[in-house]
């Protein structure tokens, strides 16, 4: 008798994102046609892409994925970090699953990857968590087929960060995402001087740490950037704005940036 598979059921279908999967899957086409680059856009290994609700920063969060839609195929696993926002954690951890769900189906986790990874299963930091959930449509309609590697970061020194994903690199069949906003709850013209700044940063790699107040992704993102900086990536800023220029007020903001690492 087959293992019955473990399944990580969606948190925030219906919250961050639409729950009828005709409804998502047309709004995620939408957002990836409205952001697809231009013929012969090198494909990036890497991108770092925001996570809140799609009417927010779902145009943001498509000008990275739309990068790497035209490798689909070719891009078969998606090693996917993100800050854990609702439990506190030490380190990084994977799910207790082996595929996870959203509306347009299931997104397998891929065992062999996630075995190498070297770190523990802890289902209660996926339970509720949105940082990865939110990305998965995109996954599905970008890279359809891809696996996914999961990763929720606690606390996590950029070094540890950076040997899970020295050894989840791979080659031209992975890609490596790390979901992240920046600033939070600023006035908008504050926000965007902040988040200017941080984009600096995260752009020159030779920077001092990125804060927590800056991106609440800082732990993956930081550890993301130690890799880039030892292969000697390119940066690349995609998009940069804020709650204030897609569906919200200006009073406060939370800003959005999707950048994409490229290996020269």
């Amino acid at each position: 008798m087959e293992p019955q598979l473990r399944v990580r059921p969606p948190a925030v279908a219906g919250v961050f994102y639409p729950d009828a999967a005709g409804e998502l899957a047309q709004l995620v086409d939408g957002l990836l046609l409205a952001a697809a680059p231009v013929e012969g856009a090198p494909v990036p290994k890497a991108l770092v892409v925001p996570h809140a609700g799609f009417p927010y920063s779902g145009p943001i969060a498509a000008a990275a994925w739309a990068r790497l839609a035209p490798a689909a195929g070719r891009i078969t696993r998606v090693v996917l970090l993100g800050p854990a926002h609702r439990v506190h954690l030490g380190g990084l951890a994977l799910p207790e699953a082996d595929a996870l769900a959203t509306p347009l189906g299931l997104v397998a986790v891929d065992a062999e990857a996630a075995r190498r990874a070297g770190v523990p299963r802890v289902a209660l930091a996926h339970a509720r968590e949105h940082s990865l959930e939110v990305q998965l449509p995109f996954v599905q309609r970008a890279l359809p087929g891809a696996s996914v590697v999961p990763l929720v970061v606690g606390a996590a020194e950029p070094q540890e960060v950076a040997r899970v994903l020295a050894a989840l690199w791979g080659g031209p069949e992975t890609a490596v995402v790390v979901s992240s906003d920046l600033s939070h709850y600023l006035p908008y013209d504050l926000g965007r001087s902040v988040d200017e700044a941080t984009a600096c940063q995260v752009l020159a790699a030779q920077a001092p740490l990125l804060r927590g107040d800056q991106a609440c992704g800082a732990a993956p993102l930081n550890g993301l950037l130690e890799v880039t900086r030892e292969r000697r990536m390119r940066a690349e800023l995609l998009d940069l704005q804020s709650s204030g220029d897609t569906a919200g007020g200006h009073d406060e903001v939370v800003g959005y940036g999707a950048f994409a690492f490229h290996e020269v």
